[in-house]
């Protein structure tokens, strides 16, 4: 993991800087100004000059990279603490204080999704590879490559047009996560308005993912159901419940193991169409408002913290292999 985590921290870096324009653009005017060394409506040549000078953006690539990797490290050699160094260049102010809050509301609104994308994929599948064949079956297979299909921001438009109008007999807010007068409010009203604002885009969230893992929970458990020990099972005279949650379950898990290491960065990174869309103040909106600015310190933190969860994320789907089957050895064995 290690090393793995070096690489993405270098190549995301290089990948970065080539973007044209650097954050002297957006903290003293235009990208052409600023870049030419002219004097800018919002700042002056002595001014650019030291600015780019501060956070060394007119030094070499590596000089760059070893100034950021200074940063990167949660300790502060001047006062001696234990503190984040990465920074905003145009706000200049550190950016955990931006990113903290964006991180606590995307991971609410994601561990709603995340717990309905299972509780509901894994039953449908299992069930719809029970029945292969049958007419729910059929249905469900349909419903959800239709659902699978659709793009996240042409369904949170249409979701928007149909349920955003408060005169309707059934709406839902399309903006932001509380209403303007939510610090008036009681702790259940509170309770109810954030559930209320977070219908239509949690639905945006959840169908795609749903759709995914539900066919491949029935996919996982249909190769599994026409192996021998499974025939086996049955010609015992095991009653079919048993067959399917007790024989074949476990080994069908594989694939949704699988998908939970693509699944768990989601908790943290967040969804940047779906947030744009509902003006969600997460770590989507956090990201792309992050990258028009040029403002490498916050981008690279986000990045840092995706490729951490999914890094993560394949350890606990590698050690799940294990606990889900104990005959899968992780040890090389002579």
């Amino acid at each position: 993991m290690i090393p793995t985590m070096i690489g993405i921290i270098v190549l995301s870096f290089v990948v970065i800087k080539l973007a044209p324009g650097d954050p002297t653009a957006a903290r003293f005017g235009g990208a052409a100004q600023a870049s030419a060394g002219l004097d800018a409506q919002r700042g002056t040549e002595a001014a650019i000059t030291q600015f780019r000078k501060r956070y060394q953006l007119d030094e070499p690539l590596y000089v760059q990279f070893g100034a950021f990797v200074k940063r990167l490290v949660p300790y502060n050699t001047e006062t001696g603490r234990f503190e984040s160094q990465l920074t905003f260049f145009v706000q200049e102010r550190p950016v955990w204080e931006e990113l903290r809050p964006a991180i606590w509301i995307t991971f609410q609104l994601q561990v709603i999704v995340f717990t309905l994308t299972y509780l509901i994929a894994v039953p449908l599948g299992i069930f719809s590879a029970a029945n292969p064949r049958s007419g729910f079956d059929k249905l469900a297979t349909v419903g959800l490559f239709l659902l699978y299909s659709l793009p996240s921001f042409w369904v949170a438009s249409l979701l928007m047009m149909w349920f955003g109008e408060k005169d309707q007999a059934i709406w839902f807010p399309v903006l932001g996560l509380f209403s303007e007068d939510w610090e008036s409010m009681s702790t259940g009203e509170k309770f109810l308005d954030y559930l209320h604002h977070i219908v239509l885009p949690v639905f945006c969230l959840t169908y795609g993912s749903l759709a995914y893992l539900s066919r491949q929970m029935r996919a996982g458990m249909l190769e599994v159901i026409r192996q021998d020990y499974i025939r086996t099972a049955e010609a015992k005279g095991a009653s079919r419940w048993r067959v399917v949650m007790v024989h074949a379950l476990r080994n069908g898990l594989f694939p949704v193991i699988t998908l939970f290491a693509t699944l768990l960065p989601a908790l943290i990174g967040g969804s940047i169409i779906i947030e744009r869309i509902f003006q969600i103040p997460g770590m989507g909106w956090f990201t792309i408002e992050n990258v028009l600015l040029r403002e490498y310190d916050a981008v690279m933190a986000a990045l840092i913290l995706s490729a951490v969860l999914t890094l993560f994320g394949i350890l606990v789907s590698d050690i799940l292999y294990v606990i889900v089957n104990p005959q899968v050895s992780l040890e090389r064995r002579r």
